[in-house]
C-alpha cells in the first residue's frame, strides 16, 4: 500500500504526480480511489463519458466528502460555543487581522454581503462584535471585536486549531504541503 494511505481499487496502476491521484492513463474501471479497509465503491453503471471527466468527477466527490467529513468532526467544538462556521470565521479574522470593513470580511471568509450582514448582526446581538460607520463615507462599515468577543475567540481558537492539527495528522507534513498547494491551485481559478 502506498505511504499516503490510498490505494487503487482493483489494481496497482501507475499513479500520478505526488502519488495522490491516478494518472489519466489508469484503466477506466480503476478510477475510484478507496481508503484502506473500505469496501470498494461500486462503479458508475450508466455514466460513460471520457476518462478525464470521470476522473474529475471522482476527484471532486472525494474532495467534497473529505471536506464534509472533516467539518463534521470539527463542527461540534464550535457548536458547543453556539458559533456557526461563518461566525467563527469573522471572529477569527478580526482576532488575527484587527478591525476590518464588512465587505473585506466577506471576501476573506467567502460569504456574500447579504450573508455577512446577517452574521455580523447576530454576533453584534451577542455582544461579540460592534459595527462602526466611517465618518467620511457612511456607506463603509468597519467591524471590531468587543472585549467579550476577544475573550471568546482567545478561548475557542486554540482548541479548534489543535483539533485541525489532530485531524490533519493522518497526512505527513509533505502531504499537507502538497494538499495545500493543490487547494491553492484549484481555488485560484477565475
Amino acid at each position: 500500500m502506498p505511504a499516503h494511505g490510498l490505494s487503487l481499487s482493483q489494481d496497482d496502476s501507475p499513479q500520478g504526480p505526488l502519488g495522490l491521484l491516478p494518472s489519466l492513463g489508469t484503466p477506466a474501471d480503476s478510477l475510484m480511489l478507496n481508503y484502506p479497509g473500505d469496501e470498494p465503491m461500486p462503479k458508475p453503471s450508466r455514466y460513460r463519458n471520457d476518462r478525464a471527466e470521470r476522473l474529475a468527477l471522482s476527484t471532486y466527490l472525494k474532495l467534497t466528502r473529505a471536506s464534509e467529513g472533516l467539518w463534521g468532526r470539527l463542527a461540534p467544538g464550535l457548536l458547543r460555543e453556539d458559533l456557526t462556521t461563518s461566525q467563527f470565521g469573522v471572529l477569527e479574522a478580526l482576532y488575527h487581522f484587527g478591525p476590518m470593513h464588512q465587505c473585506d470580511l466577506g471576501r476573506r471568509i467567502l460569504k456574500s454581503s447579504g450573508n455577512m450582514t446577517l452574521v455580523i448582526g447576530n454576533l453584534e446581538k451577542r455582544g461579540l462584535v460592534r459595527r462602526e460607520r466611517f465618518v467620511e463615507d457612511r456607506r463603509f462599515i468597519q467591524v471590531h471585536l468587543t472585549d467579550r468577543g476577544e475573550r471568546l475567540i482567545r478561548r475557542v481558537f486554540p482548541g479548534h486549531a489543535a483539533a485541525i492539527t489532530r485531524e490533519l495528522a493522518v497526512l505527513t507534513q509533505e502531504e499537507q504541503r502538497a494538499l495545500a498547494h493543490l487547494c491553492r491551485k484549484l481555488g485560484a481559478r477565475p
